[in-house]
This record gives structure tokens, C-alpha cells and sequence, in this order.
């Protein structure tokens, strides 16, 4: 068992030695092949045919030496014309059938053993296309071939001749088609190995050194794929890679961002607590305060610290640290709207916020992220209509709820420009889906995280030159909360 791992890299070498590894050589040598195979199965019908113009050639020179008995004077040859005739068609025996009566023209000699048969006539089978074949790799003998006359009124005509010569003529006859194989199918090896080599492989290589690269530096603007423009199977490829490739460039900028960006929170949250704990003091201090003003804004103050403490004892970092687990209770709908709201920093002057959530209606959510979701939300409609080019109207804000399908629906939408096409796609995308340059593109991806978090989402319903609207769906829909009522004092 130890000899294992050893013994796969050296068959795997063995097995290298008689294969190529590249495609393009593997390319050439199965062209190569795959042309000779080609090329091989024409032989045979090839070598048949030639055998049977070879048999035929004999057959007429046969039938022109049997006409030789009946032009002689008084049908008789002499036996040196004989044997000339003979020697000259290259047969030994020569006989003609007519009317059913075989009839002996010429004999040299009687074969001491019967001859096979090759029957040429039309209505007969014909040469196997192996029969050239067997020919070849017989052990020698004589043939007798019938065939239809030409020349002469007759039923057949047949002779008789070694096929010693046939054997020799058809070996000449396939070496010369083995070198016209051989010859074609390097030739359409090659032509076909550029072919395929210019429109396919090449392309291949460049896409495959481009992946390398990638993998090796994803910063390396060598390893990025030049698209060629084709529309096949090898277009698509480059354009995905392209595609591939830009997101994961993006998304390592994001890792890197993150990361960064949670070693400078992780730096200064120790220091981020002492200096909300000192103002934690002094809002105590303030408590003592008899100004009515302090007193009416202390509560808000006292609930902003207490969220900022929290956030930083726990150091929700996006992307570093996951989110706690939502403690999901009914909220006042129309209480976390109006303190968002103030942190939003909505005023009656600028951005005015119009609420049309009643002071009974409740969602079950976690109060501290239903705040920041809703921050969130308010702060992007407010600073989309302050930065909005050529306004001169004060923005609106407007904040709703339906219940659907036991879950709440609250919709926030404003009046401004909309989100531009270009960051649609990558809206929720953390460090993407900001079109500002002083935005870090956080805020809705933190959003939708914590909204997902509590088994619902955060989408985006409608946007356009009108403005934009953004639905936030939470589970579960709880009844309106029962309006106090007014006790009268008696006496």
C-alpha cells in the first residue's frame, strides 16, 4: 500500500509517452487517424473493383483468341498459334457456351486440381468485397472466370489461368492505394489540425492562460480576457469568463474592504465605549436638570446612546461578525417611524415626513433593528432628494402598512430622482450600491441583512423619475394595539 502514490505518477508518465498531452498534438494525431480510417475503408471496394477490370481485360483477350478458330482456314489452328493466342491473353484454357452447349476453344493443359470460380455475369453476385483479399493470401492455384461475351453471339464465355499474375497486380495495385491513403489523409491531417487549431484551440489556449493568470494574480491586467467578438460557443465562453471575472475582482475588493474596514472598528471600539460611556455620564447629570427643554430631549438622548453602546459592545461589523439573532416582539409601527424619523433627521422645514401608519398598528420585529432598518431606509430617501439635481420643491417621504398574507408590509417611498440604472443590479451589494462618492454602499445591504434575518426581505418595489419605492416584509402581523381609554374622575 505504501508503493502506491509512486507507482501513479510513474504510470502516468509511462502513459504520457505514447500519448500526447496537449490538445493541439492529440488534435493532429486524431485527425490523422480518423483521415486514415477513412481512407482505409475505401480499399477494399477499391481493390474488388480493380480485380474485377483486371478479370474482364483477360475475359475480352480470352474472347478475341477464341475468334481466332473460327476465321482459320477450315477451323483449325495450328499449335504454336494456339499456344501464341493463349500466351498472349494469358490463360490456359479458353471455352464458349451457346445454346446450352459448352464448347472447348483452346487448352493448354487439364489443372490437376478444379479452380475456383468468378462468376462476372451481370445477374451473379458478383466480387465480395474481401475477395481481393483472399486472393492475395490464398495458397496459389488456378481461376476460372465466366463472363458475357462482347464480340460474339454466345450464352458465356470462360477461361481458365493462374492467378499468379492477378496476385501481383493486385499487391502493386494496394500498395500504391495504402501511399494515396497515407498520402490524403496527413495531408487533410494538417489542413485540418490549422483548421480546427485557428478557430478553436487557439481561442481555448487563450481562454485557459487567462484563467491561469486570473488564479495566480486576479490584480494582473494580463489576466484579463480580450473578447474576440465571436457569437458561437467560444464567445459566450469569453464573455462569461469577462464576466466571472469582473465579479470576482469585486468581490475581493469588497473582502478587502471589509476586512479593513473591521480592523479599524475592532481598533477603535475599546476607546468608541469609553467615550459613550463619558457621555452616558453626562446625560445622567442632565437628569438632574430642571429645564424643560433638557428634559423633553433627554429620553431621546438617553435611547441613542443606549443603541450605541450596544452596537459597539457587540461590534456588528458587516461582513466580519454575523448579526445577533432577532428578539422579535410587537413594536409600534408609528413609534419606530417618528424616532427614525428624527434620527433620519426628516424636519417639517427640509424632507418632510408623511406617515400614514396609525398609532394602533404593531409589527413583530426586534426593536433596535427595526430602528437601524428603518434609519436606513428614511436617511437614503432624505439625502437622494437633497442631492437631486435642479430641485427646487421640498421633498416627501411617505411611510404605509397592509397586512398580506399574515406577514406586514410597510412600503417607504419618496419623490425623488430614483436610482440610477447603472447600480440596479447591485443596489443590496456592500461597497456597490451606493451612486454617491461619499457613501460606503452599506446601509441597504445591512438592511435587507437584518430584515432577512427576521425570516422576511427588504426589496425594491418601484423606482423611476417619480421616485422610489422600497417594501420591507416581516413575518407575521399582529393585531392593532387597543387604543387607551379616558377615565373621567368623579366628585
Amino acid at each position: 500500500m505504501a508503493d502506491a502514490p509512486t507507482e501513479a505518477p510513474e504510470r502516468n508518465r509511462r502513459r504520457r509517452l505514447f500519448w500526447p498531452g496537449g490538445l493541439s498534438a492529440r488534435l493532429l494525431v486524431l485527425t490523422v487517424v480518423f483521415a486514415a480510417l477513412g481512407g482505409a475503408m475505401a480499399i477494399p471496394p477499391a481493390m474488388a473493383a480493380y480485380e474485377k477490370q483486371w478479370l474482364l481485360d483477360r475475359v475480352r483477350a480470352a474472347e478475341l483468341a477464341s475468334l481466332a478458330a473460327e476465321v482459320a482456314p477450315d477451323r483449325v489452328v495450328s499449335e504454336q498459334l494456339k499456344t501464341q493466342l493463349l500466351e498472349g491473353a494469358g490463360v490456359e484454357i479458353v471455352a464458349v457456351s451457346n445454346e446450352g452447349v459448352r464448347r472447348l476453344v483452346f487448352a493448354r493443359s487439364r489443372p490437376a486440381r478444379a479452380p475456383y470460380l468468378v462468376d462476372l455475369r451481370p445477374k451473379a453476385t458478383g466480387l465480395a468485397l474481401f475477395a481481393p483479399f483472399q486472393t492475395l493470401l490464398g495458397d496459389g492455384g488456378r481461376v476460372r472466370v465466366v463472363a458475357e461475351p462482347r464480340f460474339r453471339q454466345a450464352d458465356f464465355i470462360e477461361f481458365v489461368a493462374t492467378d499468379t499474375e492477378l496476385k501481383r497486380a493486385l499487391a502493386s495495385y494496394l500498395w500504391r492505394l495504402v501511399a494515396i491513403v497515407a498520402g490524403v489523409a496527413a495531408l487533410a491531417g494538417v489542413i485540418v489540425y490549422f483548421a480546427l487549431n485557428l478557430f478553436l484551440v487557439r481561442p481555448m489556449q487563450r481562454i485557459t492562460f487567462a484563467m491561469e493568470r486570473f488564479r495566480a494574480d486576479p490584480e494582473d491586467p494580463e489576466a484579463h480576457i480580450q473578447l474576440s467578438g465571436r457569437r458561437d460557443e467560444i464567445g459566450r465562453a469569453e464573455a462569461e469568463l469577462d464576466r466571472m471575472q469582473a465579479d470576482l475582482r469585486a468581490a475581493l475588493n469588497s473582502r478587502a474592504r471589509l476586512a479593513a474596514l473591521g480592523e479599524a472598528v475592532a481598533k477603535i471600539n475599546h476607546d468608541l465605549k469609553n467615550m459613550l460611556t463619558g457621555a452616558q455620564l453626562a446625560s445622567e447629570r442632565l437628569a438632574a436638570s430642571k429645564d424643560p427643554k433638557v428634559s423633553q430631549a433627554l429620553p431621546r438622548l438617553e435611547r441613542a446612546l443606549d443603541r450605541a453602546v450596544k452596537l459597539a459592545a457587540d461590534v456588528l461589523v458587516y461582513g466580519k461578525t454575523e448579526e445577533a439573532a432577532p428578539e422579535a416582539q410587537a413594536v409600534s409601527l408609528s413609534e419606530a417611524v417618528k424616532e427614525a424619523a428624527a434620527e433620519a433627521r426628516l424636519a417639517e422645514t427640509g424632507v418632510k415626513l408623511v406617515s400614514k401608519v396609525s398609532a394602533s398598528d404593531q409589527v413583530m420585529a426586534d426593536p433596535d433593528q427595526l430602528h437601524r432598518i428603518l434609519v436606513n431606509l428614511l436617511r437614503n430617501a432624505r439625502q437622494a432628494i437633497e442631492h437631486q439635481e435642479g430641485r427646487t420643491a421640498p421633498g416627501r417621504v411617505e411611510v404605509s402598512i397592509e397586512a398580506q398574507a399574515g406577514a406586514s408590509l410597510i412600503r417607504i417611498s419618496d419623490d425623488g430622482p430614483g436610482v440610477p440604472p447603472r447600480i440596479r443590479e447591485r443596489l443590496f451589494q456592500p461597497f456597490a450600491g451606493s451612486g454617491r462618492p461619499d457613501s460606503t454602499g452599506l446601509g441597504l445591504a445591512i438592511a435587507r441583512e437584518l430584515a432577512q434575518g427576521h425570516g422576511g426581505d427588504l426589496s425594491l418595489s418601484v423606482t423611476g423619475e417619480q421616485g422610489t419605492v422600497f417594501e420591507l416584509r416581516l413575518p407575521g402581523a399582529p393585531p392593532p394595539r387597543p387604543r387607551a381609554r379616558k377615565v373621567k374622575a368623579e366628585g
